[in-house]
């Protein structure tokens, strides 16, 4: 390893931002909560042989960016207190995105350092054009964040084995910038399984400042428009909301590149490439996509044909546009170039599985579909209804069995302030015959000029839990006849 060293006075500050995850020595406790601080060392050129950095006081987050392949494998370590070297981490690219990216610049994965004052970087070929990317969320400071009374997120529907604590976005984001624009929505066909490259012996009091320096890389280093990962699951068996949009919703997230309009993203914090999750780690994750996948109807077993959607095609192992068979619940490296979720996880990752079909059960679908059309793909346009144009529900278990006089809902959904608040506005209701089936004819009040997205919810019964369908385009009419009985108008 090169000693070339980098003196802080080197530092180019570049504006507000955060990142997170590296395999070092744990991160002191959590101070107060502060708005990540984001500042660039220009490193230029680094030889094979690597070089070492010295580091201001504070930073908790880097990230490596530089110019050239990705097969350079670059490598960051840190010193630990005592004066010994920590074990290297991974700064490449991992298959994240793909909402946004630097023309020319490969940016390699945010690692979490706690405040540690030296970092070697090497790569199995030079890194040209080179510089880290550092970032202070406050995870170094004296003092701990209040952890014994974290709000939830709503709603509450109780599906597969019933619905795990999880724990509201706000409790995490509190005081950092929203996201950049409002979530986009497709469908949960599968579910992805990560991992941060975080350190594991960060305490609980931690985490927020973890993900508060995660997303910060994710916005305003990567230029995505929110953090990537659906949820993120900690080695303390908690699981937090990440992605603004809706727990309950098909939150299109930036987590795996060519597939995030299908798939749910939940990252487990930490590294799991020699070292096995913790029992309580598993089991919240297993809990959770128990819960997800039978929410949206979808088997927890099996595999699932996607297309590798062309924007975030250069991170999969697929070309653009191929047709790839992906088990249901399925690791990173999958579906995309990358080592994540690790080596040990994703070994688990078979009994995993199985935890997770027993307590999935029998799950049930909701489909909502315009009379007369077809479903499209989820990256398509979805087919459009008018007011006073006919909806059909249908309610069976993945089984096959017709839920008969089951109460349905026709919900209306109101996205506000970039996602951070999402509601749902019941706009007509009914009774399944005994096929499964309703028809529903949405209503709008007059003078309405907005078209909406409508979805059927189920909030379960008996053996049966809840489900929501894909959401419906719903537009007005120049000329409205007074709704039908038992129907409120769509302001």
């Amino acid at each position: 390893m090169g000693q070339g060293s980098i003196s802080r006075r080197t530092l180019l500050l570049a504006g507000a931002g955060a990142l997170g995850g590296l395999i070092m020595r744990p991160p002191r406790a959590l101070g107060a909560v502060v708005e990540p601080r984001l500042q660039t060392l220009e490193l230029g050129t680094i030889s094979r042989g690597g070089r070492t950095i010295e580091l201001p006081a504070g930073v908790d987050l880097v990230g490596l960016q530089w110019d050239g392949p990705n097969s350079a494998d670059p490598r960051i370590r840190a010193l630990l207190p005592g004066g010994r070297w920590g074990p290297w981490a991974s700064a490449g690219t991992h298959g994240h995105g793909p909402e946004a990216r630097s023309a020319g610049l490969r940016t390699g994965e945010p690692l979490w350092t706690g405040g540690a004052r030296r970092l070697q970087v090497a790569a199995s070929a030079p890194l040209a054009g080179s510089r880290l990317h550092l970032i202070e969320a406050g995870g170094g400071r004296a003092g701990r964040a209040s952890v014994a009374r974290l709000q939830l997120a709503a709603p509450v529907l109780a599906a597969g084995a019933g619905q795990p604590p999880i724990i509201a976005r706000q409790v995490w984001a509190k005081g950092i910038q929203p996201p950049r624009v409002a979530p986009e929505y497709g469908a949960v066909e599968l579910g992805f399984v990560h991992h941060t490259e975080n350190p594991n012996g960060y305490s609980a009091a931690q985490v927020p400042a973890m993900l508060r320096a995660i997303f910060a890389f994710h916005r305003n280093v990567n230029g995505w428009n929110d953090i990537g990962y659906n949820f993120v699951v900690d080695l303390y068996g908690r699981i937090f909301e990440a992605r603004a949009g809706g727990i309950d919703e098909p939150v299109v997230g930036a987590h795996a590149g060519g597939y995030n309009y299908v798939s749910s993203g939940v990252a487990v914090l930490g590294s799991f490439s020699g070292t096995p999750a913790s029992p309580a780690a598993k089991a919240a994750l297993q809990r959770l996509l128990a819960w997800k996948l039978s929410l949206h109807g979808t088997p927890a077993s099996g595999r699932v044909t996607v297309r590798v959607n062309p924007t975030g095609a250069s991170y999969s192992k697929y070309p653009a546009n191929a047709h790839v068979s992906l088990a249901r619940i399925s690791g990173h490296r999958d579906a995309d170039s990358t080592e994540c979720p690790g080596n040990v996880l994703y070994g688990e990752l078979p009994g995993i599985r199985g935890r997770i079909r027993r307590l999935a059960g029998d799950p049930v679908a909701a489909t909502l579909t315009v009379l007369g059309a077809v479903n499209a793909a989820p990256e398509a346009t979805a087919p459009a209804a008018t007011a006073g144009e006919q909806l059909l529900v249908s309610l069976k278990t993945l089984s096959g069995l017709p839920l008969a006089g089951a109460s349905v809902q026709l919900q209306a959904r109101t996205v506000t302030r970039r996602g951070l608040s999402v509601s749902e506005t019941t706009v007509a209701e009914g009774t399944t015959d005994p096929q499964g089936r309703l028809t529903i004819t949405p209503a709008f009040a007059a003078g309405a000029t907005r078209t909406l997205y409508v979805r059927a919810l189920y909030l379960g019964g008996g053996e049966h839990g809840a489900a929501v369908s894909e959401a419906v385009a719903v537009a007005p009419q120049p000329a409205l006849t007074p709704p039908p009985a038992g129907t409120t108008p769509i302001a």
